[in-house]
This record gives C-alpha cells, sequence and structure tokens, in this order.
C-alpha cells in the first residue's frame, strides 16, 4: 500500500496502529465500572469509523467498490450497503454529525434516513430539518426499534395540522405494498414434516395470531400434555395451528373446480376399523398414518375414500349434464392432475371433460370423464 498523503487516509493508518498495539494486553484486570466504560467507548468509536468509512465510499467510483469489496472479503451487498449510507448522509448534516460524535450507531442511523426519505416530498425543508433534529436527539434516548415507531409520527411533530392526512395516505400505501408483497411458501420434505414461510398484511397477521393464541391458551387446556409449556410458544402456536387447519368448517370453504377444498384420504376398510395399520393416501399425494386418518375422520373435515366400501352413486349416464361433487372426487383421486402429458395442475383447479361430449351424446360418469386444466379443456374443445 502507499504511503497514505491525505489528512483521512493517515488518521486512519494511526488509529489502526494504535488498535494493533493493544491486541495482546489483557483486560482481566478491568473492574465492572471500567469495562463497562470501555464498552461504551468503543461503541462510540465504532460509529465515529463507521461515519468515516460512509464518507469515504460515497466518494467511491463503481472499480473502487469492486476492488472494496473483493480485497475485504465482503459481499456486495454489504459494500454498497455503505456506499448508500454515505450517499443519504450527504443530505442528512444532522444525522451525519451526531454519527460521528458517536451520539448514534449505524441502526440508528439507518432507521432515522429510512423515516425522513418517507416524508412528503413537497414538504417544506425547514419543517424536513426539524423533524430530523427531532429523531437525531430521541436517538440519545432510544433504541432503533423505538425510534423507528417514532419516525410514523414524525408529522405530528413538525406539522400537527397535516399529521392526520399524511398518516392516511402513509397507511394506505402500506397496506397497497402489503398486498403485492403477500407471499406463502409450502414444501414437503418428505419425512412427515411441512415447512414454510410466508409475508402477509400486518392486519391478517394480528387477526392469525389473535386465533392462534385462542386456541392456545393454557386455560383452554384442561389437561395439559406433558413436557408441552403452558406459556403460548412456538411449539403451542405450531399445535394451535395444526388445530386451526382441522377444524376449519368444510362448507365455509370455497368451491374449486366444483368440490369443496376437502382432504381426500384414500384407505381400505381394514384400515378405516383399526384391523389393519397400513398407510393411508393423501389426495395431494402424501402419506399419513392409519391411526392419524382415523382421527381426522372423527374430527376434521375430510373425505375417506375408502376402498372396499360403499360409495354414492357414481355412473349417472345421461342424467345429469355436469358431474356431481362424487363423480370429481373419484376422478380427482385417480387422474391426480391434468391428464394432457407434461401438465402437473392440481385436480382442484382442473375441470372434469368429457371424453365424449355431452353434446354428442357422451355420459356423465366416472370412467368416461377426465380432468383438463382450463387451457387444454379450450384447446380441446377448440379443435373438436
Amino acid at each position: 500500500m502507499a504511503t497514505p498523503r491525505h489528512r483521512v487516509s493517515v488518521a486512519v493508518a494511526q488509529m489502526r496502529d494504535l488498535a494493533g498495539s493493544v491486541t495482546d494486553a489483557s483486560v482481566w484486570s478491568m473492574d465492572a465500572a471500567e469495562t463497562t466504560a470501555t464498552l461504551v467507548a468503543i461503541t462510540r468509536l465504532k460509529a465515529q469509523v463507521a461515519e468515516l468509512e460512509a464518507r469515504v465510499a460515497e466518494h467511491a467510483d463503481d472499480e473502487t467498490v469492486d476492488a472494496w469489496a473483493h480485497r475485504t472479503r465482503q459481499t456486495k451487498p454489504v459494500v454498497l450497503g455503505q456506499v448508500r449510507l454515505g450517499q443519504a448522509l450527504v443530505t442528512r448534516g444532522h444525522v451525519r454529525d451526531a454519527l460521528a460524535a458517536g451520539d448514534l450507531v449505524v441502526e440508528q442511523a439507518r432507521v432515522i434516513v429510512a423515516a425522513l426519505d418517507q416524508l412528503p416530498g413537497d414538504l417544506d425543508t425547514a419543517l424536513v430539518g426539524r423533524a430530523e433534529r427531532h429523531l437525531v436527539a430521541a436517538g440519545r434516548e432510544h433504541t432503533a426499534p423505538t425510534l423507528r415507531i417514532l419516525g410514523k409520527r414524525l408529522m405530528d411533530v413538525v406539522a400537527p395540522d397535516l399529521a392526520d392526512e399524511y398518516e392516511a395516505k402513509q397507511l394506505a400505501r402500506e397496506e397497497a405494498d402489503a398486498m403485492l408483497a403477500t407471499r406463502l411458501e409450502m414444501w414437503d420434505d418428505g419425512h412427515g414434516k411441512c415447512h414454510g414461510r410466508f409475508t402477509v398484511p400486518s392486519f391478517h397477521g394480528a387477526a392469525l395470531k389473535k386465533m392462534l393464541l385462542a386456541i392456545a391458551a393454557p386455560k383452554r387446556q384442561e389437561r395439559p400434555e406433558p413436557g408441552v409449556p403452558l406459556r403460548p410458544g412456538p411449539e403451542r402456536r405450531g399445535r394451535a395451528f395444526c388445530e386451526l387447519l382441522e377444524r376449519y368448517p368444510a362448507h365455509q370453504l370455497p368451491q374449486t373446480g366444483g368440490v369443496s377444498a376437502t382432504i381426500v384420504v384414500t384407505m381400505t376398510l381394514d384400515s378405516l376399523l383399526g384391523k389393519l395399520e397400513q398407510a393411508a393416501l393423501l389426495d395431494t399425494g402424501e402419506k399419513i398414518t392409519a391411526s392419524q386418518a382415523r382421527r381426522l375422520a372423527c374430527e376434521a373435515g375430510i373425505i375417506p375414500a375408502v376402498l372396499g366400501g360403499n360409495s354414492e352413486v357414481l355412473d349417472l349416464g345421461r342424467t345429469r349434464r355436469f358431474h356431481t361433487k362424487s363423480q370429481r372426487t373419484a376422478i380427482a383421486i385417480r387422474d391426480q392432475h391434468c391428464t394432457e402429458p407434461g401438465c402437473d395442475w392440481p385436480p382442484a383447479m382442473c375441470h372434469a371433460h368429457h371424453d365424449i361430449p355431452w353434446s354428442r351424446g357422451g355420459p356423465t360418469d366416472v370412467e368416461h370423464g377426465r380432468l383438463l386444466c382450463p387451457k387444454h379443456h379450450a384447446r380441446f374443445h377448440r379443435r373438436n
């Protein structure tokens, strides 16, 4: 490395040399008070160094950023985060000064910058400056999460007469963004467990939490299971979620493809009666134990498709134009998905198709019916 010439470069070199001089110093002789004071001083020093790093990063071009990330073995997102902080601090002088003085930590600085960026673009610059000073002052007493909450009510401080209107617009924007970001992903690991993650609007998250806490409440459990904590922690909430799914009224579920979104469990009659412990097959492809299937048959909204037992009439000949729910269920169990080669759309998203069109005398029964997704169903009728 070339000999530093710039004042900042020289200071950084001196700080590194000074830090290196105490790498082998023992700290066992520090009492509690001095340890606390030293940790506080180190935290303030880290904030000062972070401000200096952000200031230099703002000056770096793309080539410099790449070299910085490579030579320090940092990921590009981390390095770019420092560049963005440096760029933000250019226009947030009060935040930059507080960080440089060690009065804020980086986490607080980022929260304040984000809160200020959310203010209306046409707000008077004097009011923005007032908001910035307010949050910087609050940062000397509050942590980043509290600052985030205070940041949402900034207009109450800088422009009380506009606060309600601004809050309404902000909430509407957040709700719209939340709906766009709503996701739910699920995957089965093949070993009896299903995993997932989701993002939902705050209202729906609060509603789900209320439901789960109501089910998991200790007073509802007359005889708590051994080893299960009374406080509704992750385990209790997980069990409550399972119970919520099992007990949701099947008749309130929407109709999908002509049948309600109800799990179909295929099993032998002997398994249902408890004479044989043979795995039962769900219509979604997973397997469960016979005892689990029997319990669900008693408590949950499932349809047992019992092999060897009595069934509803599935062959209606020409007496009906459309397939019945029972027929749809039987076809779904048999076909598993759209029957067009290469298409794996699930039964709930498929139509029940007549192999011989009804208009040409085709019967409405299981034998002459099959699943087709909307695209392939329409394509079939265009061809014919």
